[in-house]
């Protein structure tokens, strides 16, 4: 269900904090007559205070009455216009957690004239009041989401701005060339030229190395927000299934002696130093007639595929004597899977010597070596998990795309722009890349918000707000 994109007279109402029993609980208003209707059935501890008379960003201590019977004693936040979360005049009580309270008090302002809010109609309402753009009420809903301390950090950056920021000055710069290149069309005739040339084309060059920049983001910013998903593969009994139970610490996926165990892919995540990751433990990888083990085993691959990161399992106490057949097999995996991170890991160490430990390691570059029994080696397997996530990025702050919208917008935009670059090699006429440039820039402005954004988009991105926000 889409909600409506006009901008009403009419004062929404929603509890702000989530439904059931706790030690209190937050019911928002919003809207021109919010104040004048909490005041109806607000009396402050101070006699003759009203709400009206206060201050913008006050709190007043009092009770909400109806019928001369108190409901809960309260705290009344006072937010006037424009300066509040949504632009209008916001009323925010803070009363007591019990369910039976809230409704009671949420049913007696909507006798008032109140209407329920719809889901993300508050932070709308910040859209179109022009308290915030498109990109950054997006945001609004990844940092009530975030899981981990590196997707909040994404979802604070964008809140504030960062991919406006990014783009605000290329598209007024790309908007002035734009407007001389069009007054350039009126006086075709007279073969004259209002854009500086060489200025024109270092801006295209500028935009599209931003553009590729924050599409080449996306990958990392979309991982970093549902998790990175880390892909553990291997033959039959190395011991995929316990390394997933000993990361996790719980027994997750079943452990048995008996080759083929895990026909299905089996996933869970974790938080490792702020970084989520999506771990999944997949069939054993070999050859067989069974059937549903094959299917298994596809899917691993398939799982692999789909995986920023690999961890190839061994069983170090098979490498002696088949020391030449798994470094065949590594190859293999690096061949199939060229684009991918890959983690070489050595299990069940803790059944050889230190000696043959020393042996293994030297035949395999960079090898990982732990026992998911024994729970030897694990910190440092997580410590190598973290160390080949981008983590710069997010330690200098820079813009990191996680919106699929963005992402869309962003690759519309770069095939715009590169197809000005391309009029421009040409020598092709002003008028018909002038096309692009346009096109370029509303795509630039549909990530924020600044050009005519459809309806049914607007209603589908506030639909999947929370109600209350």
């Amino acid at each position: 269900m889409y909600i409506c994109i006009m901008i009403k007279n009419d004062t929404i109402i929603a509890l702000a904090t989530p439904a059931g029993v706790g030690a209190i609980s937050v019911i928002r208003l919003s809207g021109e007559n919010a104040i004048a209707i909490v005041d109806r059935h607000f009396k402050s501890i101070k006699k003759n205070k009203t709400l009206k008379s206060q201050k913008t960003h006050t709190i007043h201590l009092g009770n909400i009455i109806q019928n001369n019977i108190i409901l809960d004693e309260v705290l009344v936040s006072v937010f006037k216009n424009p300066n509040s979360y949504t632009g209008e005049n916001v009323v925010e009580i803070s009363c007591h957690g019990s369910s039976f309270i809230q409704q009671e008090i949420i049913q007696l302002f909507l006798e008032n004239g109140c209407k329920i809010a719809d889901n993300g109609e508050f932070t709308l309402r910040a859209f179109l009041n022009g308290k915030m753009d498109l990109s950054q009420a997006e945001a609004v809903a990844d940092v009530i989401a975030s899981n981990s301390a590196a997707s909040h950090q994404i979802a604070i950056q964008q809140m504030r701005g960062g991919i406006t920021n990014e783009l605000k000055e290329l598209r007024v710069q790309l908007l002035d060339f734009a407007a001389l290149i069009e007054l350039e069309l009126d006086f075709s005739g007279e073969d004259v030229e209002f854009a500086d040339r060489t200025k024109f084309i270092e801006l295209v060059t500028k935009i599209t190395g931003v553009l590729k920049r924050l599409i080449d983001s996306f990958s990392f910013g979309n991982a970093i927000k549902n998790g990175i998903p880390v892909a553990i593969i291997g033959e039959p009994n190395v011991g995929k299934s316990t390394l997933l139970n000993t990361i996790l610490n719980e027994e997750k996926a079943i452990v048995s002696d008996i080759a083929g165990t895990t026909r299905d892919a089996i996933e869970d995540e974790i938080i490792i130093d702020g970084v989520a990751f999506r771990f999944i433990d997949t069939a054993g990888i070999r050859e067989t007639q069974d059937v549903i083990e094959s299917i298994g085993i596809k899917k691993a691959y398939e799982k692999a595929e789909n995986a920023q990161l690999i961890i190839f399992l061994i069983d170090s106490n098979k490498f002696s004597y088949a020391s030449a057949l798994f470094l065949q097999e590594i190859e293999t995996i690096k061949e199939r899977f060229p684009k991918k991170r890959l983690l070489v890991v050595a299990n069940k160490i803790d059944t050889l010597s230190c000696h043959d430990a020393a042996i293994l390691k030297s035949e395999i570059a960079h090898l990982i070596l732990l026992s998911a029994k024994q729970k030897i080696g694990i910190e440092q397997l997580k410590s190598e998990l973290t160390s080949l996530v981008n983590t710069g990025a997010l330690s200098n702050n820079e813009t990191i795309v996680t919106n699929s919208r963005h992402f869309e917008a962003l690759n519309n935009a770069l095939t715009a722009i590169t197809s000005v670059q391309q009029g421009i090699d040409l020598e092709i006429s002003t008028d018909l890349f002038s096309i692009d440039i346009r096109e370029c820039l509303r795509h630039l402005g549909n990530i924020t918000g600044e050009y005519d954004v459809d309806k049914d988009i607007l209603g589908h991105i506030f639909s999947n707000f929370c109600i209350g926000k």
